[in-house]
């Protein structure tokens, strides 16, 4: 079968080349096509046809078809279903900000956690992303749009740290200057809370922010809505948190949900308070979308604005997500599960 080479380093490149009779900067070459999002070899004008050959006898280059487009009336936000070459399909949101474009991107097919009020979990569990199939998401964004992407967001399908050594191959390769040369500092990684990879990620010490889907002050409401709070509670969690911080230096970002009658009173922003106390910390209130399947309804607004005072009069600092792409389901896993419904329908 052949190899995944847009998932391999410049220098694996080079040892790999070395071995096939070619000099060095053969690698640079190939490299940086890559990461220009060149879907074949033929598209290398700079390398000899002989060569070209031999590359794709060995290798195969990942790319994500657009299956699927939605765009937003109100803000222009771009939710994208896109299949691989096995037909597996994820889900991708192109978001427009003053400071640019930043792509929340999917690292699996599927999720294995399980959260209450998630729609991927819904669809089950098919596999990992490969680093290349998650640049390849990057790629085709950019291409359809005729822009550069300065942020990414780890926080489409999927939980990261359960893909751990893909995920930090693509942090990797997509922050080398030779490849897409987005800077750690613009990529947000998104965890429902896996503990011993946080601590292994902190010990890498690179530059991105970690976002920890948090959605509860207590363990009574997270195991009922995170099934992973049964294996690592919040006191553990928050422990592998003040770590991440302490060897990093980097601010770490809680993700709440506000879920209306669930985790969104003032005794529940008092206890998450408490539980926050000293911590480099930003709390992101995300007022929770309506996924088919489920009886969670997003919280009211003086609820929201009510557990906002309460967070800030006790020093910690809070916003609330602006919603974009609201009209397009802009949260991941529901236009693949459409999808399927439909694939269904048409079997039956």
């Amino acid at each position: 079968m052949p190899e995944d080479i847009k998932s391999m380093y410049e220098r694996e490149l080079q040892a790999a080349f070395a071995e096939m009779g070619e000099p060095s900067y053969r690698a640079a070459q190939v490299y940086k096509w890559l990461h220009l999002g060149v879907e074949s070899f033929d598209e290398m004008t700079n390398i000899s046809k002989k060569f070209r050959e031999k590359l794709m006898e060995k290798y195969h280059i990942s790319s994500a078809a657009i299956e699927k487009k939605l765009v937003s009336d109100y803000d222009d936000t771009k939710k994208y279903l896109f299949s691989f070459k096995d037909g597996e399909k994820v889900e991708s949101v192109l978001m427009s900000y003053h400071h640019g474009y930043t792509s929340c991107i999917s690292t699996q097919a599927g999720c294995r956690m399980g959260c209450a009020f998630c729609a991927t979990g819904k669809s089950g569990f098919s596999r990992n992303l490969t680093a290349s199939e998650m640049i390849a998401q990057l790629q085709t964004e950019q291409r359809d749009n005729n822009i550069r992407i300065s942020n990414v967001v780890l926080m489409g399908m999927g939980e990261p740290l359960d893909n751990f050594d893909n995920v930090v191959r693509f942090l990797n390769l997509v922050s080398s200057e030779n490849g897409m040369n987005i800077g750690m500092r613009h990529i947000s990684l998104s965890t429902c809370g896996i503990v011993p990879k946080i601590y292994e990620l902190a010990d890498m010490k690179l530059q991105i922010t970690l976002s920890v889907s948090l959605h509860a002050p207590n363990n009574e409401i997270r195991s009922r809505t995170m099934p992973v709070n049964k294996r690592y509670d919040i006191d553990e969690l928050l422990r592998a948190c003040r770590y991440y911080i302490h060897q990093t230096n980097r601010r770490i970002s809680f993700e709440y949900a506000m879920i209306d009658g669930v985790n969104d009173s003032a005794a529940n922003a008092r206890e998450l308070a408490l539980k926050l106390k000293g911590m480099l910390c930003h709390v992101n209130l995300i007022p929770v979308n309506a996924v088919s399947g489920t009886v969670y309804k997003k919280s009211k607004r003086e609820r929201i604005r009510e557990f906002v005072s309460v967070l800030e009069k006790s020093g910690i600092t809070v916003t609330v997500r602006r919603t974009l792409g609201s009209d397009i389901n802009a949260s991941c896993g529901q236009l693949k599960r459409s999808a399927e419904r439909k694939g269904v329908a048409k079997g039956d």
